[in-house]
């Protein structure tokens, strides 16, 4: 038995609560075959759209009648952790009981210990929300002073502060539900972010990369796999130029030297190959692999996606 962390973009989830709740049908099948297969599963999902969405809702409303809440980062982030989680937990639930797979799954609302001081703060970088052209972009801009940044020629989104996790404030809960069987959702949205000041914590305005936190969370369950599904098969190099190359199978020292030649988007495949770096370099045995979503079983299987080991 394998312990895997699973980190699925939110991105790959839909564009509405209702088109979600069709969609995680379909994402719990690819995940009831990695439980089936003997792996002690953890989930972490991204939330991009979902914030964005909800953050949007709280501040039209704001607009509209003044009584409505302003409504901050870290509250939009537990709304889509919960309502994210409850969507995947109940769809991956029915695809084990139709399978008489005797498996309990549980969301855990996570807090993510980040820095304040953290220079992410300074250069808000994390997309979030929908897609705009440059026109709307600019209008948002002026309109609610928002950081607007085109994202890998998909169109005009907003950006905003994104921390590196230092821990993960439910680790020992989360360690516990592993180590007794339970499947855990976990760090939803890369977690809430929040800072440690006199030992209290406080929620901060940001959004942490669902990758890293699940590297993070990887790396305190001691997994022996990190897997980043997203819409394609593989990482590639000189995207989308006529000396396009798919990378199968890579070592982490060839992978940076990739990373220092600019071949990755910063909004899109940089942060999920830096997340894999970061999980392979603590140790020897650990192996990371980016695939498609749809592929995950050929994933698993070592047939498609791109392992990056030492």
């Amino acid at each position: 038995m394998s312990k895997i962390v699973v980190a699925i973009g939110g991105n790959a989830l839909g564009d509405s609560p209702e088109e979600q709740k069709q969609i995680v049908k379909n994402t719990a099948k690819h995940l009831a075959n990695i439980i089936a297969s003997g792996n002690q599963l953890v989930i972490v999902h991204g939330n991009g759209p979902q914030v964005g969405m909800i953050n949007l809702g709280f501040d039209i409303a704001h607009k509209t009648d003044s009584k409505s809440p302003v409504v901050d980062f870290p509250e939009c982030g537990s709304m889509s952790e919960g309502y994210i989680g409850y969507h995947l937990q109940q769809a991956l639930k029915n695809e084990l009981n139709h399978r008489k797979i005797k498996k309990s799954v549980v969301s855990i609302i996570t807090q993510t210990l980040v820095d304040k001081n953290d220079l992410a703060f300074k250069n808000p970088s994390k997309p979030i929300g929908s897609f705009y052209d440059q026109e709307m972009a600019d209008k948002l801009s002026k309109e609610n002073n928002w950081n607007m940044k085109e994202d890998s020629g998909r169109g005009w989104r907003r950006v905003i502060a994104s921390p590196k996790p230092i821990d993960i404030v439910e680790k020992d809960i989360l360690i516990s539900l592993v180590d007794s069987g339970f499947i855990p959702i976990a760090a939803g949205g890369g977690g809430i972010p929040v800072f440690k000041e006199n030992e209290s914590l406080t929620g901060i305005a940001a959004v942490i990369d669902k990758d890293f936190a699940a590297a993070k969370v990887a790396e305190l369950i001691g997994a022996d796999q990190l897997i980043i599904l997203t819409a394609v098969d593989n990482i590639m190099i000189n995207f989308n130029q006529p000396n396009q190359e798919k990378l199968t199978n890579i070592k982490v020292a060839e992978l940076e030297k990739y990373i220092l030649d600019n071949q990755f988007a910063s909004g899109s495949m940089l942060p999920k190959v830096e997340a894999a770096i970061s999980f392979v370099k603590q140790s020897s045995k650990n192996v990371a692999v980016i695939g498609n979503l749809e592929k995950v079983a050929d994933v698993i299987k070592g047939i498609s996606g791109t392992k990056i080991n030492n």
